[in-house]
């Protein structure tokens, strides 16, 4: 049996000399800094093309000198011959400096399921609003994560650098493809996150505004740092003097309802009679002074405060259910009293003045009216 030479699967296994993508001729591409697909010559696009390699084409990248190892695709195949042209982010993970020997061979990778992602600054939880479109948006440039890499990704003028700490399927080469795949994502903390301390209970106990025991809360309008602040007890509908003042003004005036006769008064106030006039002096009287501004001074008053701020003291009046209502007020009676009689008989029926009723038509019968 004559062995087969071509059971082995051919691979590509190149030495080419990496410089970061600054340094490409042409126009400036800095888009391609933050990616992770590198820039080839022609002809590693011949050998490819001649070993048949299957799509996606995927690379491992080892640094031989640094013992460093990353996974990348490819992007075109538009360098000088013998160079390769990496992102910036790559170049830092391969400790590599330009013009260094790179070997670039061609791989296979697992398509990923899930990553654990690190941030490595506070700028990517309090710039980012919505991370995980963000970074959804910014992988479409990635072929292939390694573990170990901290690529980096531009968003609103500012430059993200996300470490990758764990991906799924787990290999021996670690790193996954994320080309046509749905992947789990998970956030370790950021670098520099330092978790807020939370104040015990007994501590809190004592704070005005204050959760205790999970239920209790202590009223902000007694002593809270909140009421205090935009002085609670002075625009409190309750506790405002003048509130009080009106209340009790309205109840002198309906208790003491006494009134004046119009017709037949006579009023003590003289008349103005008319003087001898002046020269140089007016006759008319003069203008009346303008009445005072009289402020409101029933119901709350204005709530003016900074913006982002709510207040939540003002007093709670609960509503009276309707049961309560029937039963502390009495239903007058429309219709009581006694009755009188249109006429000028009692309601026994009286006889008429004058003689007797016989051979009388029957009067009319007397109706009472209550």
């Amino acid at each position: 049996m004559i062995p087969s030479y071509h059971s082995r699967s051919r691979r590509f296994d190149e030495f080419l000399r990496c410089y970061p993508v600054v340094m490409m001729p042409g126009a400036e591409r800095a888009e391609l800094n933050y990616g992770g697909k590198v820039i080839m010559p022609p002809s590693a696009l011949d050998k490819l093309s001649r070993l048949h390699i299957a799509y996606p084409m995927l690379f491992e990248l080892r640094s031989g000198s640094k013992d460093r190892v990353t996974h990348a695709g490819v992007l075109e195949f538009i360098a000088d011959e013998g160079r390769v042209y990496l992102p910036h982010w790559m170049m830092q993970t391969l400790l590599l400096e330009p013009g260094e020997l790179l070997q670039i061979k061609s791989t296979d990778l697992p398509a990923g399921t899930f990553i654990k992602l690190q941030p490595q600054s506070m700028a990517f939880i309090t710039s980012i609003t919505d991370p995980k479109a963000v970074l959804e948006n910014a992988l479409r440039t990635f072929s292939a994560l390694t573990v170990g890499d901290i690529f980096s990704f531009f968003y609103n003028d500012e430059v993200f650098e996300i470490a990758v700490l764990e991906v799924k399927p787990e290999t021996k080469m670690k790193a996954i493809t994320t080309i046509e795949t749905d992947i789990s994502v998970d956030f370790a903390p950021p670098v520099g996150y330092v978790e807020p301390t939370r104040a015990s209970a007994s501590a809190g106990a004592s704070r005005p505004g204050s959760v205790v025991g999970g239920r209790h809360v202590t009223p902000l309008g007694e002593a809270g740092s909140m009421a205090r602040s935009i002085n609670y007890a002075a625009i409190a509908p309750t506790s405002n003097p003048s509130a009080t003042t009106t209340a009790s003004a309205k109840q002198s005036f309906f208790a003491t309802g006494g009134g004046q006769k119009l017709k037949g008064s006579k009023t003590s106030t003289p008349r103005d009679k008319p003087s001898t006039p002046v020269a140089g002096v007016s006759s008319n009287p003069p203008p009346p002074a303008p009445a005072p501004t009289i402020r409101r001074g029933n119901g709350p008053q204005p709530l003016r405060l900074p913006p982002g701020q709510l207040f939540f003291g003002y007093e709670i009046k609960p509503v009276k259910k309707k049961g309560d209502a029937e039963a502390g007020e009495k239903k007058e009676s429309m219709f009581s009293g006694s009755g009188q009689t249109l006429r000028g008989g009692n309601a026994g029926g009286r006889k008429r003045k004058g003689g007797d009723d016989k051979g009388k038509g029957k009067g009319p019968e007397v109706v009472e009216v209550d």
